[in-house]
């Protein structure tokens, strides 16, 4: 997702209360930045923060962390949470690349959540994709214990690819769907593309993926 530059963007992530700068120093110590051992649940890009606020808000007893690499982006989304009553004592928001994900977490993820990623179609970019061989190998550093990616997208030439992939790292399927909002999935929360595609009457993809570690 790109977005007009936000010209105060600097100031609005350096003031925020939301936003971790110094991602790295936490490696395999997020508890401590939320005080507590309650599951970790991360977004990786997270938009304009639609999704990871309203899980945040559902699920006071779960963390949520969500990832974004553009400034603009990441400040839009500051600005959306902040406005509201009370800052969510669950969440936090890291600016960073999804490239150095296993750099910033260790051992200490309990969900991953793939909103309407980019679907890089290029079959030379195919390694881009966070479904692809490449990530998934990262992803097997930063969980705690049992792996779990939840993932949404429109596009089916990147959701036919993940199945596959996903697949052959050896995750089997709790629900599948190929029209999510006709389905039995519950407490869907939509990001901002997602009410977008669902007015257009585009139907959205949905998959629940799970690896256990015995």
């Amino acid at each position: 997702m790109r977005l007009r530059n936000v010209k105060n963007k600097s100031d609005i992530m350096n003031n925020s209360k939301l936003l971790i700068l110094n991602n790295k120093d936490y490696l395999g110590k997020w508890n401590k930045v939320f005080g507590n051992n309650n599951p970790i649940h991360i977004e990786i890009g997270m938009g304009k923060g639609d999704f990871i606020l309203g899980k945040a808000l559902m699920y006071p007893n779960i963390n949520f962390i969500g990832i974004e690499k553009y400034d603009s982006i990441i400040a839009r989304a500051i600005q959306k949470i902040e406005a509201e009553e009370e800052l969510p004592k669950n969440l936090r928001l890291l600016r960073m690349d999804a490239k150095e994900i296993d750099e910033v977490f260790k051992k200490e993820v309990d969900i991953v959540y793939l909103n309407f990623s980019d679907p890089w179609p290029k079959k030379r970019h195919s390694e881009r994709r966070l479904t692809s061989e490449t990530f998934l190998n990262r992803y097997d550093n930063i969980f705690k214990n049992d792996k779990e990616i939840v993932m949404k997208t429109d596009n089916n030439n990147l959701f036919e690819y993940s199945l596959e992939t996903l697949s052959k790292h050896g995750y089997y399927f709790e629900k599948v769907s190929f029209d999510l909002h006709n389905s039995d999935v519950i407490d869907n929360i939509m990001t901002e593309y997602e009410k977008k595609f669902t007015q257009k009457g585009i139907k959205i993809n949905y998959l629940d993926a799970k690896n256990c570690l015995f």
